[in-house]
C-alpha cells in the first residue's frame, strides 16, 4: 500500500481506536506529515525500536508496539524446542519475559501493552511496578530465569521519542543474528487485527500477568553492594561526579582531581 492508503486504512479500520483516528484526522491536508508517519514501518534495529511517539506505522504507539511484540512472541515460540533449560513447552512459557520501563511519555502504557500481547500468546510476564533502570532489568531476567526481557526506553533521544529494546535470557541485549530472526517474524505480520489480545483482568486470573517490585530491588541492591571494592573510610570523597539524566537515560561521568 502507498502511504496514503495506509493512512486511510488506519482511519477506517475498526481495529484502531477513536483517539488514534482523531489524531490522524487532525493531519488532513498535511501530506508531508502523513507521508513521514506512513511511508514505512518503524524499523527494528539491532537492539530494538526507537521513534517519535505518535500514530502511524513509522511511529511508536500501542499498535506498532503490539506488532513488534507479536513478532517477538512468534520468534520465542519458534525457539522453544531449542532451549536446553526448559524441560517442557509449558515450562518455557512459564519462565516468561521480564518487562521494565523508564520515565518517558507513554512508557508504562507501552510496557503493559507488551505484557498483554505476550500473555495472549500464553507467555507469563513479570512487569515492574514502576520505573526501573535497565541494569535491573538485565539482573531480573537472570534472577527469575526468564527467557527474555524487554525495556521501554529511548535512552538519550529527545523527549518526543520512546523505544523498545529486547534482552536475551543471559540478560544481555540481543545480538544481530537474533534481531534478524525477530525482524523476520515482525515483517510477517501484515494485518494488525491478527495480533492476539487479552485484557489485564483475564491475564491476571490466569496467572500470566505478574507485577514485581521491591523483592527484586532488594536482591539487586544486595548484589550490587557485594561488588563494592571500597567502602566506608576507604572511599576517596574528593572524587567529583557529574550526573545528567538527559531525556531519561542515566549517563555518569566521573571527574577525578586534576581533570577540572
Amino acid at each position: 500500500m502507498s502511504y496514503l492508503e495506509k493512512y486511510y486504512f488506519w482511519l477506517e479500520n475498526e481495529y484502531f481506536d477513536e483517539p488514534a483516528k482523531a489524531e490522524l484526522r487532525a493531519l488532513s491536508g498535511n501530506k508531508e506529515e502523513i507521508k513521514d508517519r506512513f511511508y514505512k514501518d518503524l524499523e527494528f534495529g539491532t537492539g530494538g525500536l526507537r521513534g517519535k511517539i505518535a500514530m502511524g506505522t513509522n511511529r511508536m504507539n500501542i499498535y506498532t508496539v503490539s506488532r513488534t511484540t507479536e513478532g517477538l512472541a512468534n520468534y520465542l515460540l519458534e525457539e522453544s524446542p531449542k532451549d536446553p533449560h526448559s524441560l517442557t513447552p509449558q515450562n518455557y512459557l512459564d519462565r516468561g519475559v521480564v518487562i521494565a520501563y523508564d520515565c518517558r511519555h507513554k512508557s508504562r502504557e507501552f510496557a503493559e501493552t507488551v505484557a498483554l500481547v505476550l500473555n495472549a500468546n500464553n507467555f507469563k510476564t513479570f512487569l515492574f511496578e514502576d520505573i526501573r533502570p535497565t541494569p535491573e532489568l538485565s539482573f531480573a531476567v537472570r534472577h527469575l530465569h526468564a527467557i527474555a526481557g524487554v525495556v521501554i526506553t529511548a535512552s538519550h533521544n529527545p523527549p518526543e521519542y520512546n523505544g523498545y529494546k529486547i534482552y536475551g535470557s543471559d540478560g544481555g541485549q540481543i545480538i544481530p543474528e537474533i534481531a534478524d530472526k525477530i525482524i523476520y517474524h515482525i515483517n510477517q505480520i501484515k494485518d494488525y487485527s491478527l495480533i492476539k489480545k487479552i485484557d489485564r483482568s483475564t491475564a491476571t486470573k490466569k496467572g500470566l500477568f505478574n507485577i514485581i517490585g521491591s523483592e527484586i530491588d532488594q536482591v539487586y541492591l544486595q548484589k550490587v553492594k557485594e561488588l563494592t571494592i571500597r567502602d566506608g573510610d576507604d572511599l576517596d570523597k574528593s572524587i567529583k561526579i557529574v550526573y545528567t539524566p538527559l531525556h531519561g537515560a542515566d549517563i555518569w561521568t566521573h571527574l577525578t582531581r586534576g581533570e577540572r
